[in-house]
């Protein structure tokens, strides 16, 4: 999700206020260089697999899913991590994780669906305006499964669709963080529990132990933190057998990983970013910005300190995360080759922005790295893709010594809310590579 579709979503101007500095170029050298000495590996996917290509990295994957582990895990005594399969839902990124030990987070019954062909025993079915098949889906699968319910109404309709098949379901209840904006499409408001609670007892079908909140696009804990403060003091209003049913509480996702969001000058809050940006929004020589995010310990520490101070003293309970963008983003990479040079400042590639599912590289920057003739070196260019759209933009510049026809570039660190999004749109979609320091790449599915 974008800087301003993430804005448009919330309704607030809070997140256009942050403060955005340049991106060193110290740091985005060090970054390019990282891949850079990694070339001959990326390039032997592609002479293995062809191009376009998504590289999936299941080393990194795993690797992250055991640092989210240990920082929550160090500060809180019962915790369950759950991969958010929409962040990116190819099937090998979400069976690769299971394997780490974690659960699965799916919002529709099309990833219900491919959670449980992968195996998944531990899944929570968040999301609004699930049908009533996709909670019988649920339904039927009740020893692995527990429902978010998002609304009095999906309430009632889970109470008839469990007692339809003769069972109960276990459950939780989505409480919204902003009553005010479009994000109350999201649960119920906190003002509503106690309500909600008398309804569910009058549930015979619906078993209700938990609670479950989400807040997006954070770049520090400082809004989990002030919502744990507003559910221990609503929590602490109720009396003991109001909240005796709570066995979890579910924090979510909307962890931002450690590179940050990286910007053209234009997009950021002083800039004036337009969709149809020619001559190009930022100049390679100009910089790049950086907005920081916060080290995964920190928002651990300090999420775990309010659990303790204002949850801990109210109700007993296992402490939920839903990581998604945090887990997958640094673990795919995409694959492009030059198939025209039609200027020295403009290049197309066999590879359409479809592939991401839309014009991301327009606001964020990535850097461009030509793999096939490297240097810490960036230069202006054009480098657009082959659909027939002026919107189909890679990026602005390219890091190397030249470009030319049949040149393998690498933008790495695709692995959230890209794959996802990818649009059968004109051209055909990547095939996913898979890379391991054990076994090189291979395909996947």
């Amino acid at each position: 999700m974008t800087r301003r579709e993430n804005t448009l979503l919330m309704g607030t101007p809070d997140v256009l206020e942050q403060k955005t500095a340049l991106l060193a170029r110290e740091e985005l050298d060090a970054f390019v260089d990282s891949f850079v000495r990694r070339r001959e590996v990326f390039l032997q996917a592609r002479r293995e697999h062809g191009s376009p290509l998504y590289v999936l990295e299941e080393d990194v994957l795993l690797h992250r899913a055991e640092r989210f582990c240990v920082a929550f895990g160090d500060v809180l005594p019962d915790v369950c991590v759950y991969y958010a399969v929409k962040s990116n839902n190819c099937p090998h990124v979400a069976a690769r994780l299971l394997r780490a030990g974690l659960g699965l987070d799916v919002s529709s019954g099309r990833e219900l669906e491919m959670a449980l062909d992968c195996g998944a025993t531990d899944v929570v079915f968040s999301g609004p305006g699930k049908q009533d098949d996709e909670l019988l889906l649920a339904v039927s699968h009740r020893d692995r499964v527990t429902v978010l319910i998002d609304s009095f109404g999906e309430l009632e309709r889970l109470e008839r669709v469990a007692s339809g098949a003769g069972t109960t379901m276990r459950a939780g209840v989505r409480l919204t963080t902003d009553e005010t904006g479009l994000w109350r499409k999201f649960g119920i408001p906190l003002s509503d529990l106690p309500r909600f609670i008398a309804s569910a007892r009058e549930c015979r079908h619906v078993m209700l132990r938990g609670l479950q909140f989400h807040t997006s696009w954070n770049m520090g804990p400082g809004n989990q933190v002030g919502f744990i403060a507003r559910l221990g003091a609503a929590l602490a209003s109720l009396d003991a057998a109001q909240r005796s049913w709570v066995e979890f509480v579910d924090i979510a996702g909307g962890f931002w990983p450690p590179q940050g969001e990286w910007l053209h000058p234009s997009c950021t809050p002083g800039g004036n970013p337009s969709l149809a940006s020619f001559p190009p929004p930022s100049n390679s020589r100009d910089g790049h910005y950086k907005v920081p995010s916060t080290p995964i310990e920190e928002f651990a520490r300090r999420i775990g300190e309010a659990v303790r101070t204002h949850l801990f003293p109210q109700i007993a309970c296992c402490v939920c995360a839903e990581p998604g963008r945090w887990l997958c983003n640094d673990a795919m990479h995409i694959l492009l080759t030059v198939v025209d040079k039609k200027a020295d400042d403009m290049v197309i590639t066999d590879a359409g922005t479809n592939a991401v599912g839309g014009e991301r590289f327009e606001v964020d920057y990535f850097p461009l790295i030509n793999l096939s003739r490297p240097a810490l070196i960036e230069r202006d260019c054009y480098v657009l893709g082959s659909l027939c759209t002026p919107h189909d933009v890679w990026g602005y510049s390219y890091y190397g010594v030249d470009i030319q026809r049949g040149d393998v570039l690498l933008i790495p660190t695709q692995g959230a809310y890209t794959y996802s999004l990818r649009q059968h749109f004109i051209k055909p979609l990547p095939d996913v590579a898979l890379l391991s320091s054990r076994e090189g790449p291979s395909a996947g599915p």
